[in-house]
């Protein structure tokens, strides 16, 4: 609870950034992480409030209350022990999870200052790693028993490092050249230095999980949005008869399309096609005709995480202006808090990436992509009303804006390719893998010993979920293989 009158004598206290003009000469990670004195301040103002709704509005649960006492208690080395019993990858979370926790904190009902629980939570893990705390738990005994991960992102990760631990063979299939699924190639450097996913990676082997890159697992569809960079491929009956267990972790990476006119122009591109490039390129890959944004009217269409974080790279790489485009109006600076709390709130979220430039237009549309010589050089926007949660646009309210470069960030609809079907599994009506949560017999689909977890089954959602899913869905089998499970649900 830290320190019981804490929250009345300090102030929230934010992680600091760069300084703007010199975080966008690079893309390096910009964010200050607090000091163990700033943590322990921060820790302190955690209330003794009976009921921790910040446990509830983690998805992974995490035990915040307890390794808050923790921190303001000095005991670091058990701070971590209580991170890690909820959460495979604090260092993930602690970088990019947009925080329902604080939004649920019992400070935010009555003030916009809730416990700072994501920047402790790095500061935890950051430190537990560089005290050499953070090691390899090969498990104790082998059962026997194979299984097959299919996708490296994070639910695949979570379920793969859960299911060594109880004693399986694991082998996690990739079908990109490096481990990390949507955390490697979906988000950018900025927010997340892709060696933390080495540094686990590293320990994951060391703990007996295998893994595969260049390895796709079924086909991909003829005209695919997504690039098939595989090596190799395997058949779903090779896996099924090779392993006792099956876990589809893939991400929803079919992206949404915007099918107006001119769509087919060059310099419209998916971000997914924009982001992934820039991660090979800070990689050390080199790519002729990368996407570049220098020197470009780039827009930006959708509002969320993947357009801020377009609108991120665009700058980096010099671009002349930056505007993202939203359908809906725009969101209340300040949420009605005794509606919403402790439920996370619809309002006006300003990212890093906003703060570095660019303009954001809320309640509007693309009509067309209007071309010269077969590259898009502006866009045809209408002006929409919102009345009763259906739009319509607004009489005389259209313009042509110029766009050198146009990026779709609009979400995802669905697994890519057609493993769930090669696999026989049944979709629900958004094209995800059918499969419940209940507790018995949960995360497995209609095909024999295959189940699924994370963003193939639920859809586009957040890292958070995607490890709170791969941590359950790893008991499910664990439950499958053996009978019963003792690992955490």
């Amino acid at each position: 609870m830290g320190k019981i009158t804490g929250f009345l004598e300090y102030r929230r206290v934010k992680e600091a950034y760069e300084p703007i003009d010199e975080r966008l000469k690079n893309h390096n990670e910009f964010v200050h992480e607090l000091n163990v004195e700033q943590s322990q301040v921060q820790a302190a103002r955690c209330m003794d409030c009976g009921v921790p709704f910040c446990n509830n509005g983690c998805p992974v649960n995490n035990l915040i209350p307890d390794w808050n006492d923790l921190v303001y208690g000095n005991n670091w080395r058990a701070a971590i022990d209580a991170l890690h019993a909820t959460n495979n990858f604090p260092e993930f979370t602690g970088r990019i999870c947009p925080a329902p926790c604080e939004a649920a904190c019992t400070l935010n009902l009555t003030s916009d200052e809730p416990v700072g629980i994501k920047s402790i939570e790095r500061a935890i893990i950051d430190r537990a790693w560089q005290e050499g705390w953070v090691s390899p738990q090969p498990p104790p005994y082998k059962t026997g028993k194979r299984v097959a991960v299919v996708g490296s992102g994070p639910a695949g990760l979570a379920a793969a490092q859960q299911l060594a631990r109880a004693g399986h063979d694991v082998t996690v299939f990739e079908k990109n050249d490096r481990i990390g699924g949507l955390l490697r190639y979906g988000i950018p450097d900025f927010k997340l230095d892709k060696g933390l996913i080495d540094r686990r990676t590293r320990q994951m082997e060391a703990e007996g999980v295998t893994f595969r890159t260049g390895v796709l697992v079924g086909t991909m569809p003829e005209g695919s949005t997504v690039p098939n960079l595989a090596r190799e491929t395997v058949s779903p009956e090779e896996l099924t008869r090779t392993f006792d267990a099956v876990l589809l972790a893939g991400g929803a990476e079919q992206p949404r399309d915007l099918p107006v006119p001119g769509r087919d122009l060059q310099g419209v591109h998916f971000a997914m096609e924009f982001l992934p490039q820039q991660n090979r390129v800070n990689a050390g890959d080199t790519l002729p005709g990368q996407i570049r944004a220098e020197g470009k009217h780039v827009v930006v269409i959708g509002g969320g995480d993947t357009g801020s974080d377009c609108m991120g790279t665009s700058h980096r790489h010099g671009a002349a202006k930056v505007t993202q485009f939203e359908l809906l109006p725009m969101p209340p600076e300040h949420e009605n808090k005794p509606l919403t709390w402790p439920y996370w709130p619809q309002k006006l979220r300003t990212s890093s990436s906003h703060e570095e430039g660019g303009e954001r237009e809320f309640a509007i549309a693309t009509k067309e992509f209007i071309g010269e010589g077969g590259r898009v050089t502006a866009l045809k926007t209408v002006r929409l009303e919102w009345q009763g949660g259906k739009m319509s646009e607004v009489p005389g309210s259209e313009e042509v804006m110029p766009a050198d470069l146009v990026l779709l960030a609009m979400g995802f609809v669905s697994p890519v390719g057609s493993i769930l079907d090669v696999f026989g599994v049944k979709k629900d009506q958004r094209g995800n893998a059918q499969a419940t949560t209940d507790e018995v017999g949960g995360y497995v689909t209609n095909a024999p010993g295959v189940f699924a977890a994370g963003d193939m089954r639920r859809g586009q959602s957040l890292v958070v979920w995607a490890i709170r899913e791969g941590r359950q869905a790893a008991r499910a089998v664990d439950e499958f293989l053996m009978g019963t499970s003792e690992l955490p649900r």
